[in-house]
């Protein structure tokens, strides 16, 4: 196993120490928070870097194709679901983020079944991107950042809708010749 993914793996497991300690005594444990903070940052740090080894060192695989854009939806929403626990996110907010990675990771597995592989586009790194700020904006939770942090979740469901309907326009033929 490479190294980029190794670090794809490093952020699946980071994500229960993530989960424990932003959930631990309900959230109101400042050190714990930072801590979960911190522990997000360096797996969405992970994500940065294990695409930019594997990219530049020529180790890009069919397994990091798969299990990078999945190791970054377990981050993500792990995030968001413990956000709205947290009455920090409401549901239905949630909701469309989770439904738009349910519906790319079909494509993703009719695609596999028909031997295509389907990696991210620029509209679902960018998604991906302003998700993360948000959860970070979200975790620091400072009252005087409150518009940014509702501008960073606005602009994070907008790009989320985009890279699913630019998912689909550039996918179709996954669909039509896929059998469904």
């Amino acid at each position: 196993m490479n190294l980029p993914n190794k670090l794809t793996l490093l952020r699946v497991v980071m994500i229960p120490v993530f989960v424990f300690l932003l959930l631990f005594k309900g959230g109101t444990d400042q050190n714990m928070r930072i801590a979960a903070l911190v522990v997000f940052c360096l797996a969405s740090f992970t994500d940065f870097l294990d695409g930019q080894i594997a990219r530049r060192q020529n180790l890009v695989t069919d397994f990091g194709k798969f299990m990078d854009p999945l190791a970054d939806k377990l981050l993500v929403c792990s995030a968001l679901i413990c956000l709205i626990e947290l009455d920090q996110l409401p549901a239905w907010y949630v909701i469309i983020i989770i439904a738009r990675e349910f519906i790319i990771s079909g494509f993703r597995l009719v695609a596999a079944d028909n031997g295509i592989v389907i990696a991210a586009s620029w509209w679902g790194k960018f998604k991906t991107v302003f998700q993360m700020f948000t959860v970070i904006l979200l975790i620091i939770n400072v009252p005087a950042l409150k518009l940014v942090m509702d501008i960073f979740a606005v602009i994070a469901l907008i790009l989320t809708i985009v890279s699913l309907v630019d998912y689909m326009a550039k996918n179709i033929r996954v669909i039509t010749e896929g059998g469904m």
